[in-house]
This record gives structure tokens, C-alpha cells and sequence, in this order.
């Protein structure tokens, strides 16, 4: 794995920062700027095959077919179009602090019931009459980690569906989609894509989603959807596709082989050690993180004022909320998390 890292990456900071965005792997990089130069030249190739590649990719890490995954360019998108799917005066639960990509488009509608509740008892507050639960598997402020199989089960008994965002844990945390009735991801972080990449996971029934979004590309046949309505919508989830942002599905799709390549089981034991070797360094240096056993994702309250002298110094990490954020992926090594310790010393 070290070898195939060291012809990916080449970062010029100590970066531990993945959970506000991932590097690009150099591959990723040289097909953007390829595409770039070719449109300029006017001989741009067909990116959308680069779109099916990335959507097939995605499928495969979070365990669903192709014909489930829609893909766009934003979380807010595609939890806006669940909000408008339900009914008004439904019962939307998510948990406290929850990323407002998430959580903000069902606030929005105004005639629904949200109802905010700690993160680690959100199972028990699933109820009859609740017809959404919303969370992050990996919480962004401090990576927590939701009791998925605690929702899961407390959701099929009481009849509500499940929306589970895994923007920051796919590509690190092994999640299988199959077993959630929405899952959304934008890849810009543990995925190594670039911004402008979102996927949508929906039920092979498409759970009552209407395609309100779909223009031509929503089309079974784009090229013959581009005038007047769509005659016929795509027979898969790419009746929910936005528009994409092709340039950036051009870079996806080498960004998600090389997470299938090394494989999130891989991933997420080289993650997970070295945020638990920075969880033992901050014990020594008197400091308690947020508790959040098995993320990659490490914050410490009280610490965020230290993120710019640390930018300064080579080190990038975060200020959430007055906490330090630091994030630990792949291309990071034990000498990353020594470095930020002994800068926090």
C-alpha cells in the first residue's frame, strides 16, 4: 500500500484535514487537467462515461447496484428532494448538531415535524408516527459514530425509513447501503474526489421520490430528452440525476478506484490507528477528546483557537466550534500525528 501512496500523493503540509476535503490523487489530477486542456483544444471527450464509471464505483464500495445510485452535486439537493417527497405534517427525526446539508431542507418546508434529539438516543426516540430518521454516520463537528444498527432496527419497528448521510465515512468506515432506504454522499473528502461529486442512494421501488429535479440527463435516453418534457424518465436512479459537474466526475472516477484498489477495511484499520495514536498522545498532554471510540475523526474542545498557528507551521487541521478537528487518512503516517502532538506540547 505504501508504494502505491507515494505515486498518488505528494501533500507539501503535514494535512489532517480530510474531513473538510481530501487530496486529489495525482491520476485524479492529471484526467482534470487533460479534460480541461481538451475542451480548450475543442476536442472534449465523452465525460459522462466518466459520470457511469464513478456511480459504478461508488455502488460497489457501499454494497448496492448501479441502478440505486443517482448522482448530482450536493447533499442539500437531494435531502431537499426527500423533504418535498413526504407529506405534510410528518414526523422527521435527526439528531443535535446534525451537518445542515442534512438537516436544513426539512426545517425549511415549514410544515413538518422535525424533532432534534441527542445523538446517542436517537434510536429510542424513534416512535410510531415517525416517518424519517436523518443522520450522519459519522458526525462532522467531532466524528462520532451513530449506532447504525440500533436506528436500523428501532426504524423498521415503527415503519420509518431511514436517510443515513456517509460524507464522512464512506471511503474509510465499511457501510453497506442495502440496508438503509436513503444513503447520500457528497465525495470530496474520505472518497479523494473532487467538489462537485454526490451520490444518492434510493430503494429499487425509488421510495415515492418524485424526479422534481430531472431535466434531460434524467431521460432513459438523454439525447432524445434535450427538448420539451422528458417523454420517458430513466428505468434507474438516474432519473434523480442533476446535471453533473462533468470535469469533476472526471477526476472522481481515479479518486474511487484507488479507494476500491487498497479496500475500506484497509483503510479504515490504518485510519483508525493513527487517530488512536493521537488519542493516546493528547491523554499524555493532559487533553480529553470528544468521545467517539473507532473514528478517524479526532476533536479536542478548546483547542480550536490553535488551528491558525498551526496552518502556519505546516499543520492542517480545523476549528469546529471552538474544538480542533483533525482528521486521519490514508496518505497520513505515524510521523503526522507525532508532529501535531509535539506542536500541541
Amino acid at each position: 500500500m505504501e508504494s502505491l501512496l507515494g505515486a498518488a500523493f505528494a501533500p507539501q503540509t503535514t494535512y489532517l484535514n480530510t474531513a473538510s476535503s481530501g487530496l486529489l490523487p495525482a491520476d485524479g489530477v492529471r484526467a482534470v487537467q487533460d479534460a480541461v486542456a481538451a475542451i480548450a483544444a475543442g476536442r472534449a471527450g465523452d465525460m459522462f462515461a466518466d459520470v457511469e464509471a464513478a456511480r459504478a464505483a461508488f455502488a460497489r464500495i457501499v454494497g448496492v447496484p448501479a441502478t440505486r445510485v443517482a448522482a448530482g452535486d450536493s447533499v442539500a439537493v437531494y435531502t431537499g428532494l426527500i423533504a418535498a417527497s413526504l407529506p405534510p405534517g410528518a414526523e422527521v427525526l435527526v439528531p443535535e448538531g446534525d451537518f445542515s446539508s442534512l438537516v436544513n431542507p426539512f426545517h425549511v418546508r415549514g410544515d413538518l415535524k422535525v424533532r432534534t434529539v441527542p445523538l446517542d438516543g436517537l434510536a429510542e426516540a424513534v416512535r410510531p408516527g415517525t416517518a424519517l430518521v436523518a443522520f450522519s454516520l459519522a458526525q462532522s463537528a467531532d466524528g462520532r459514530i451513530a449506532d447504525l444498527d440500533a436506528v436500523r432496527a428501532a426504524a423498521r419497528a415503527h415503519g420509518a425509513r431511514t436517510l443515513v448521510d456517509v460524507s464522512q465515512s464512506a471511503g474509510w468506515l465499511p457501510y453497506d447501503a442495502s440496508g438503509d432506504d436513503f444513503t447520500v454522499a457528497v465525495a470530496f473528502k474520505w472518497l479523494l474526489c473532487p467538489r462537485g461529486v454526490t451520490f444518492l442512494v434510493v430503494p429499487e421501488d425509488f421510495g415515492s421520490l418524485t424526479p422534481v429535479l430531472a431535466g434531460w440527463v434524467a431521460g432513459e435516453e438523454p439525447w432524445d430528452s434535450c427538448y420539451g418534457p422528458v417523454r420517458e424518465l430513466a428505468h434507474s436512479a438516474r432519473r434523480f440525476d442533476v446535471s453533473p459537474s462533468l470535469l469533476s466526475y472526471v477526476g472522481a472516477r481515479h479518486g474511487l478506484d484507488l479507494v476500491e484498489r487498497i479496500g475500506v477495511a484497509a483503510v479504515h484499520a490504518h485510519d483508525t490507528a493513527l487517530a488512536d495514536r493521537f488519542r493516546a498522545g493528547l491523554a499524555r498532554l493532559g487533553h480529553r477528546p470528544v468521545d467517539a471510540p473507532g473514528s478517524a475523526i479526532v476533536s479536542v474542545p478548546g483547542l480550536g483557537f490553535r488551528q491558525p498557528e498551526l496552518s502556519r507551521a505546516g499543520i492542517e487541521v480545523s476549528d469546529r466550534a471552538g474544538s480542533l478537528r483533525a482528521a486521519f487518512h490514508l496518505y497520513n503516517s505515524g510521523a503526522d500525528v507525532d508532529r501535531l502532538l509535539a506542536a500541541l506540547a
